[in-house]
C-alpha cells in the first residue's frame, strides 16, 4: 500500500467515525445527565457499571473488580485502549442542575462527561471497519487507593487483547474551552507519601537531660526535608515536597517517645522520583542520629510520573487539528492521575480538553461542588477519542 492510499483510508475512516457519532450525540447527552445524577464513590462502582453496560454496543468483561472492558472491531491482533474512570468524589452538589446528584456524592471532576463519550465513541465505532480493534477500559478507583489503573496494569488485560497504545481524555476548566493540550515528556508528576517516625526517650518535662526529645528533632528534620528540593533536584526541573502532618505528644509535661512526620513528595522525573526518596531517608536518618535519636522512614509509592510518548503526541496531534480542534501549550502540573501506570506500561497520551462551565459567572475548578462542564462537551470529548484513534492507527502502519 502506498503512502498516499494509506493516508486516503485513514481520512475515510476519520470521516466515518464523525458520521457515525452525529447519531449519538442526543444519547450521550442523555446518558451523561444519568451517570452525573447517579455518581458512585471509589470502590462503589458497580452501579456505574452497570448504568453504562446498558448502553454498550456489546457485552462487557469484569476488570479490577467494579470495572469492566469491551473491545470492539477486530476480535484478534493488535489493539488501541481508551479509558474513562468511574468513581465520583464526596462533595455535595452545589450546582443547582435539574440532573445534579443529591446522594452526597459528586463528578466534580467530568467523569461523567469521560463516561458518557466513552460509550459514544464506543457505539459509534461498533459501526464502522475499524482496521485495528479498540479496547475500552471503564476503570474504577482513579480517585483513591488502591488504583483502578495498577489494578489492570497488573492483570492479563493488556496481552490477552494485545494492547499496543493507550488513549486518555480529560476536560480542564484551565484551559481556554474546546482547545487540547497533549504535549510529550511528563505532564502529569509521580505522587508519594511518606512518614518518618523519629524514636526518642520519653520523659518528665522537667527533666530533658535525662531524655532524648523527639520533637525538636521532628522540627529539624521537617526543615531539612525541605531542602531537600534544593540540594537535589536541578532548578530547571519540576518536584515538589510537602509536610502536612507533625504529630508527637499528649500532654505539655512530658516529653513524648515518638514523633511522627507525613508528607507527599513529586516529581516530574522518575530519577528525581527515587532521588528524592533517597534523601528523605539519608536526611531523616541523618539527623536522628545528630541528637542520638533514631529515624525509621516509610515512602508509600503512588502514582508514577504520567509520560506522555512523543512519538504517539506527534502521531496524534496532525489528526487533532485536522477535526478542527486547536492544540494549546502542554498543560503540565504536579497533580497526579493513575492513567500514569498505562504509560508507564507502554506508550500512552493523556490529553486534556478546555471546557465551559454552566454556571453562570463562573469557571470553577476541579473538585469543586460547581464544577459543570456544558452537555457539548460530551461530543467534543467523543470527537477527540475519534482522532487519537486514527492517529495511533497511522502510527501503527
Amino acid at each position: 500500500m502506498t503512502t498516499t492510499s494509506s493516508e486516503a483510508m485513514l481520512r475515510v475512516l476519520h470521516a466515518t467515525l464523525n458520521m457515525e457519532l452525529d447519531a449519538e450525540l442526543e444519547l450521550g447527552i442523555e446518558l451523561r445527565h444519568r451517570a452525573h445524577a447517579e455518581p458512585c464513590l471509589s470502590g462503589e462502582e458497580g452501579p456505574a457499571s452497570a448504568l453504562l453496560a446498558r448502553y454498550l454496543p456489546g457485552e462487557p468483561e469484569p476488570v479490577a473488580g467494579t470495572g469492566f472492558s469491551l473491545r470492539v472491531g477486530p476480535a484478534q491482533g493488535v489493539s488501541i485502549g481508551i479509558r474513562t474512570e468511574l468513581d465520583a468524589l464526596p462533595i455535595v452538589e452545589e450546582t443547582g442542575a435539574e440532573f445534579a446528584a443529591s446522594n452526597g456524592a459528586m463528578h466534580a471532576c467530568g467523569h461523567d462527561v469521560h463516561q458518557a463519550a466513552f460509550v459514544t465513541f464506543l457505539r459509534a465505532a461498533s459501526r464502522v471497519d475499524l482496521p485495528v480493534g479498540i479496547l475500552g477500559i471503564a476503570q474504577p478507583r482513579e480517585e483513591t487507593y488502591p488504583s483502578g489503573a495498577k489494578d489492570v496494569v497488573d492483570s492479563d488485560l493488556f496481552e490477552r487483547h494485545d494492547v499496543a497504545r493507550m488513549l486518555g481524555v480529560h476536560v480542564h476548566p484551565g484551559l481556554p474551552a474546546g482547545k487540547v493540550s497533549t504535549g510529550a515528556g511528563g505532564i502529569n508528576a509521580s505522587a508519594d507519601e511518606f512518614l518518618v517516625r523519629i524514636d526518642g526517650r520519653g520523659g518528665h518535662g522537667a527533666y530533658p537531660h535525662t531524655a532524648v526529645d523527639p520533637v525538636p528533632v521532628a522540627a529539624r528534620t521537617t526543615l531539612a526535608l525541605y531542602e531537600i528540593l534544593r540540594s537535589t533536584i536541578d532548578p530547571v526541573n519540576t518536584a515538589t515536597l510537602t509536610i502536612g502532618q507533625l504529630v508527637a505528644g499528649s500532654a505539655a509535661n512530658v516529653i513524648p517517645d515518638t514523633a511522627e512526620i507525613r508528607g507527599t513528595v513529586r516529581a516530574m522525573t522518575p530519577a528525581d522520583r527515587e532521588a528524592l526518596h533517597e534523601g528523605i531517608g539519608r536526611v531523616s536518618t541523618h539527623q536522628a542520629a545528630s541528637a542520638g535519636a533514631t529515624a525509621q522512614v516509610l515512602v508509600t509509592r503512588g502514582e508514577p510520573v504520567l509520560f506522555n510518548d512523543p512519538a504517539l503526541v506527534a502521531d496524534l496531534d496532525p489528526w487533532i487539528i485536522r477535526s478542527g480542534i486547536g492544540i494549546v501549550e502542554p498543560l503540565r502540573s504536579c497533580g497526579a492521575d493513575d492513567f500514569s501506570f498505562f504509560t508507564e506500561r507502554l506508550p500512552g497520551v493523556m490529553a486534556f480538553l478546555g471546557v465551559e462551565c454552566q454556571v453562570a459567572g463562573q469557571q470553577p475548578p476541579l473538585h469543586s461542588s460547581t464544577f459543570l462542564p456544558v452537555d457539548e462537551t460530551v461530543d467534543q470529548v467523543a470527537r477527540l477519542f475519534a482522532a487519537m484513534y486514527v492517529g495511533a492507527v497511522a502510527g501503527l502502519a
